[in-house]
Order: C-alpha cells, then sequence, then structure tokens
C-alpha cells in the first residue's frame, strides 16, 4: 500500500529503526526524500519501504525522553 506523505511530516524507517527520526523534504510520486536524525538524507522508495508515520504524540514524546 502506498502512503502519501507531505514536506515536514515526521516519520520511521521500519527496517532501519537506528536512523532514527526523520523529517520529510519532499515526496514526489513514490520517491520520498527524507531527513533522518542519524542517517542524513535518503530516498525512500515508498512501493518498497512503508515508512511509518509519527502522530504529534509520539513526537512530543519522543523529544521528551530525549531530555531525559
Amino acid at each position: 500500500m502506498l502512503a502519501f506523505f507531505s514536506p515536514g511530516q515526521y516519520v520511521r524507517h521500519p527496517l532501519e529503526p537506528e536512523w532514527g527520526v526523520g523529517q520529510v523534504q519532499s515526496a514526489v510520486a513514490d520517491r520520498i526524500t527524507v531527513n533522518f536524525e542519524n542517517a542524513g538524507k535518503q530516498l525512500i522508495i515508498a512501493s518498497v519501504v512503508e515508512l511509518v508515520s509519527l502522530s504529534e504524540k509520539e513526537i512530543i514524546e519522543l523529544k521528551s525522553d530525549k531530555g531525559r
């Protein structure tokens, strides 16, 4: 299933958890450019990898965990 992503949206790569949280930079067709906190800018092909969209609540929780 192809999901639609928008610039600014936060995501995770399900197969690369060590990459950390990523922010969508651009999304054209099934090509999504994401800037991950631990892996830098990566081109994701949405027909191959199904990124996990993060909710606002998850993002807040992740940020508060890093502050500890």
